[in-house]
């Protein structure tokens, strides 16, 4: 009996359970040339990385007694860095970031879901453990790719604006908030905060539609909020184009400010822009922050 056919059609079966995203998040990585997956820091590894002098505190087997023989003081045989680490990815699920500008663009949040969800494969296929804030706890492999996109694809729009979620971060790890960081950013910076009390380093990503860096917007105009809970009608909408551009400035250095206190990164993404370069950005300031 030829199996074959039964094992293909199982097969097509399965790939059509998996979310879209996580084929769009796999081709989005796929773009991304990163190279070897080595870090240049000391710790369990195979790989030789340098010699350094012996510190007090270093036991003997610790000594390289080949090299140290061939001078007058001991030598340690440092190997580069292996160890895993636990990555924690926020994704804000507010209303707010259901907007878009256009409706051939996607809305904020399916962009900021297509970073975190490639950024998490990157980052699994190198041997990381990775997790969703407050979702799923940092683990390893496949089988965590698969959950992370799961939880990704059917995670609904919640409050108006969101709030960084910090549970389930592993102290000393890293992390990334995604958000359009619209909202009240005194929890932004408790967020940062209580990361940072765990020695969690990390980056942010604004994510904005261009409609919303640019405020392509005159005459009569009705803005309202996503979940309707503000609302402002003008017959002059040019008239306040300046000091909403000033006012957004004014929280993109806030946001910046935030981050540099804690030691994290901050950038700022358009969803009219390729999600490349976001991705690299943050796979670079992740590698950076070690």
């Amino acid at each position: 009996m030829n199996a074959a056919p039964d094992l293909r059609a199982r097969a097509e079966a399965l790939g059509q359970t998996l979310p879209p995203l996580l084929a769009e998040a796999e081709m989005l990585a796929a773009t991304v040339m990163l190279g070897e997956h080595g870090r240049r820091r000391a710790g369990l590894g195979d790989e030789f990385w340098q010699y350094r002098p012996a510190h007090q505190g270093d036991s003997a087997r610790m000594i390289d007694w080949r090299r140290s023989a061939r001078s007058d003081a001991h030598f340690v045989r440092e190997r580069e860095w292996q160890a895993a680490q636990s990555v924690t990815l926020w994704v804000d699920p507010a209303k707010s970031m259901t907007f878009t500008g256009d409706k051939g663009r996607a809305p904020k949040g399916d962009r900021a879901k297509l970073l975190a969800l490639a950024l998490a494969v990157l980052l699994l296929r190198g041997g990381e453990r990775v997790g969703l804030a407050g979702m799923a706890s940092p683990r390893a492999g496949r089988t965590q790719m698969l959950r992370l996109a799961a939880r990704l694809a059917g995670e609904e729009a919640g409050a108006e604006y969101g709030a960084p979620e910090t549970e389930g971060m592993v102290s000393h790890g890293r992390a990334v908030f995604l958000s359009d960081f619209l909202g009240d950013l005194t929890a932004v910076e408790a967020g940062l905060a209580r990361a940072s009390d765990r020695g969690v380093k990390g980056v942010l990503i604004q994510i904005l539609d261009p409609a919303e860096e640019e405020f392509p917007f005159d005459g009569r105009t009705i803005f309202e909020s996503m979940g309707g809970t503000v609302r402002h009608e003008t017959q002059r909408a040019g008239d306040l184009r300046d000091r909403y551009l000033a006012r957004l400035a004014e929280r993109k250095d806030r946001l910046a400010t935030l981050a540099r206190a804690v030691g994290w990164h901050f950038t700022t993404h358009h969803t009219g822009n390729p999600a490349q370069s976001a991705l690299l950005w943050a796979y670079a300031a992740l590698q950076g922050g070690r």
